[in-house]
């Protein structure tokens, strides 16, 4: 009897939390600065949520330590539905590169797959290789010659050139920056040669003539960039790297409240507005189940250990 009356308490408990909540304000911690899309994303939540939750959402950029310090934030948080967490491929990097106070697939209840875009391969426009395989014959003929830049150890613009380097077997120096806005800068005056790096970051500048595009990370090409090769059509078969964002809250947070927050982002972001709006970004509304992003995450870490185990890739 004890026993099923300690059950009921807690069936109880977590019931009238879940009917109570939300009775204060909530944050939505992004482990990146302001400017990215990820904080876009944080940011277009939480006002939209701060409407039909009826309580005020703030987001709360906490940047550094290779989003070490934002993620660990969101980890050691009180799982009672009040904290978000806005998540991107880097972390499902992490703890592959770092030794991390966390455990990404153990510490984070997954609430649901926001979107996912592509990145970009760019070139200095005086830079010699015009394609993708004039590229890997230029490298293999002056190793160590070429230098890329990236927005930080673990994130995708580095991700991208390593996945690239292990499947072509060349090797380019890297130049690792606190964010892409400098690595674009130092391109555009010819101090880095090539680089990848979100589209809606870059086509502005292969527009205008300033850079000169190669190729798309993903499987399909960009509809921000239709005339531009994927890299596996240009020359690099079974080559696919996805940018993905997804929204999590810290382990233990009430699965009824999880729901909640699911039914209410995957409304917000299946909008026709925020859609098209996300789509001129170069970002497609991707959304899930809790599960569905569950196995998602759990299939990313796998494979980017993989990964950075077979290429050697190390933190610079």
């Amino acid at each position: 009897m004890r026993a099923l009356f300690a059950v009921f308490l807690v069936l109880f408990s977590l019931n009238s939390t879940a009917q109570s909540w939300p009775s204060k304000p909530l944050r939505y911690i992004v482990p990146f600065p302001p400017g990215a899309f990820n904080d876009t994303l944080g940011r277009t939540i939480s006002t939209e949520l701060s409407k039909t939750l009826g309580q005020p959402m703030v987001v709360d950029n906490r940047p550094g330590g290779n989003s070490i310090i934002g993620t660990e934030a969101a980890a050691k948080s009180a799982p009672d539905g009040y904290t978000l967490f806005g998540a991107a491929l880097p972390f499902s990097v992490i703890q592959s590169l770092y030794k991390t106070p966390f455990d990404v697939t153990r510490d984070f209840a997954p609430i649901t797959l926001a979107g996912i875009s592509a990145n970009l391969l760019v070139a200095h426009p005086s830079f010699p290789a015009n394609s993708v395989k004039e590229l890997i014959d230029y490298a293999r003929r002056n190793p160590g010659r070429i230098n890329y830049g990236s927005s930080g150890n673990g994130t995708s613009v580095h991700l991208s050139m390593e996945l690239f380097k292990s499947m072509t077997r060349t090797y380019m120096l890297h130049i690792p920056y606190r964010g892409s806005a400098p690595v674009v800068t130092d391109l555009l005056a010819g101090q880095v040669d090539v680089m990848f790096d979100n589209v809606p970051n870059v086509i502005g500048h292969v527009r205008a003539g300033k850079m000169k595009a190669l190729a798309v990370s993903t499987a399909q090409r960009s509809a921000l960039a239709p005339d531009v090769p994927t890299v596996a059509e240009a020359g690099v078969p079974g080559y696919e790297l996805a940018v993905w964002f997804g929204v999590l809250a810290p382990a233990g947070t009430p699965r009824d409240i999880i729901g909640r927050l699911n039914t209410e982002i995957v409304k917000v972001l299946n909008s026709p507005d925020i859609k098209d709006r996300f789509a001129k970004q170069g970002v497609e509304v991707r959304t899930s189940t809790p599960e569905q992003f569950s196995e998602f995450l759990k299939n990313e870490v796998a494979r980017w250990a993989r990964v950075i185990k077979d290429a050697g890739i190390k933190a610079d």
